[in-house]
C-alpha cells in the first residue's frame, strides 16, 4: 500500500534521477529542494550561459496516467520543460521511463483536453465540475480527456537544443506563439 510518505520519497528520488541523467549528458543540474517556484531542477550548459527550468512529475511505470495539476496549463516559456519520470518500485522489472515535454506543448494539450472534458456531459448527463486535477496518459495507454505524451519519451534532444543553441522548429514555433 502506497502512503503519502512513499509518494513524497518517490517524488524526491525522481528529481535526483532526472538531475543525474542531465549530468550524465554533460550538463550542470541542481535540484532546487523546493526553493524555486515551479522549478524542481535548474540545468545549464557547462559554460553557464544557457539555462532551462524543469518541473518533474513522478509516476510508477505500468500505470496509465501521471498527475500534473493545474499549472500544466500554463506555458512558462521556451526554457521550461516538464519531465515525467517513471521510477520503478524496488524489485520491479520495469525500466526507468522519462518523457520530456516543452511547457508550451504541455499547456496547449492539457488545457484543450481538460476543456473538452468540462463541456462533455458526465455519465448521467450532468455537467462536470471544474477542479485542479489534471493528468496525462502514459503510453501505451490512452484515456479519454487525458492528453497522451506519446512521442516525448527520451526526448532529451529537446533540452539539448535549448542548451546547445539549435532549437527544433516546433520549439521555435511554441516560443513565438
Amino acid at each position: 500500500m502506497t502512503t503519502e510518505r512513499d509518494k513524497s520519497h518517490r517524488g524526491n528520488a525522481s528529481q535526483f534521477y532526472v538531475a543525474g541523467e542531465l549530468c550524465r549528458r554533460g550538463y550542470a543540474a541542481v535540484v532546487t529542494l523546493g526553493n524555486t517556484p515551479n522549478t524542481d531542477i535548474l540545468c545549464s550548459n557547462r559554460a553557464g550561459t544557457k539555462f532551462v527550468h524543469i518541473q518533474v512529475k513522478t509516476f510508477v511505470p505500468g500505470t496509465k496516467t501521471c498527475s500534473v495539476g493545474l499549472k500544466a496549463e500554463r506555458a512558462f516559456g521556451p526554457n521550461f520543460f516538464w519531465v515525467l519520470a517513471g521510477i520503478p518500485a524496488i524489485g520491479s522489472s520495469e525500466r526507468f521511463r522519462y518523457f520530456i515535454v516543452p511547457s508550451a506543448d504541455m499547456a496547449e494539450h492539457v488545457a484543450k483536453t481538460h476543456g473538452d472534458w468540462l463541456i462533455t456531459p458526465g455519465k448521467s448527463g450532468q455537467a462536470h465540475r471544474d477542479n485542479p486535477v489534471r493528468a496525462v496518459s502514459i503510453p501505451p495507454h490512452s484515456r479519454p480527456y487525458h492528453w497522451s505524451v506519446e512521442g516525448y519519451e527520451d526526448r532529451w534532444d529537446l533540452i539539448d537544443a535549448v542548451l546547445v543553441g539549435n532549437p527544433p522548429i516546433a520549439l521555435l514555433k511554441a516560443a513565438n506563439a
